[in-house]
């Protein structure tokens, strides 16, 4: 047991050594699986802040399991810190950005303010939060496409979180009718569509706005709850589509800009 199996320096690695390591980190491992399950059972928190509370005690113990498990070959870490500060000076400055994604990524999973299963817009891409890590967080696209960001992106850039109230969110579309409509008749119809949609909230109920003399129509907006944010491309495509039966079936004209060109011969 007490065969020297490697020296560094001052420090000789033992076949003891070793045997008490892998014990530890199997204990290690039983205790995280512990920790997993009776975090993930209790009903105190939603699926989401499980994810983050479990992820937060995850990463502050394989710091602690790193430590003693360094303490166990019999490494002095005393020594090891003192050597090695110059040079974790300079990586420092070398990977600062690094060091600020990983910090984000603390803030991110202590304050909740994007969570797994959030829909999220930044940069212009929406998407479905899949994971989120010390440096960065997936997201999953409307397209079925998966973008890992750098967590400093989610902290430092405008982020728009369509579920971080766990409401429906309000959206808009818009359309616009030729000046010979009957604005009432255009109006009820938009109304009738809106609530036709079975993709649509029904509280609170959708209305419809009269919103401007345009240059060539006139121009309303349908206005709108839905809980599926993700997939709300989904129902403004099949609420145009009953718009357009409607107005089809009642003669109401979209019209199109026109031109007039003069040709001076």
């Amino acid at each position: 047991m007490d065969i020297v199996l490697l020296s560094i320096g001052d420090t000789k690695i033992k076949i003891s050594s070793i045997i008490f390591l892998i014990i530890f980190l199997l204990f290690s491992a039983m205790l995280l699986r512990i920790i997993k399950r009776s975090v993930y059972r209790t009903n105190r928190f939603d699926d989401a802040k499980k994810y983050s509370v479990y992820t937060l005690v995850k990463y502050f113990l394989l710091v602690i399991i790193i430590v003693l498990s360094l303490q166990i070959l019999g490494f002095n870490l005393s020594v090891l810190m003192a050597g090695s500060a110059a040079l974790l000076v300079g990586l420092g400055l070398g990977i600062q950005n690094l060091f600020s994604d990983y910090i984000s990524g603390l803030i991110i999973l202590i304050d909740s303010s994007v969570k797994v299963g959030d829909v999220i817009e930044v940069n212009g891409i929406v998407g479905t939060v899949q994971k989120i890590d010390l440096r960065t967080t997936t997201i999953l696209t409307r397209d079925d496409k998966y973008i890992i960001l750098p967590n400093t992106q989610l902290t430092r850039n405008e982020l728009i979180n369509w579920t971080h109230n766990e409401l429906a969110s309000r959206f808009e579309v818009t359309v616009g009718v030729d000046y010979s409509s009957d604005i009432k008749l255009v109006m009820r119809l938009l109304q009738e569509a809106v609530l036709e949609e079975e993709n649509i909230l029904e509280v609170p109920e959708p209305f419809v706005r009269f919103i401007d003399f345009g240059e060539s129509s006139l121009n309303f907006s349908i206005l709108f709850w839905v809980e599926d944010v993700f997939r709300v491309e989904n129902a403004k495509s099949d609420l145009r589509i009953k718009i357009f039966e409607k107005f089809a079936q009642h003669n109401v004209t979209i019209p199109f800009p026109q031109r007039v060109i003069h040709n001076k011969a």
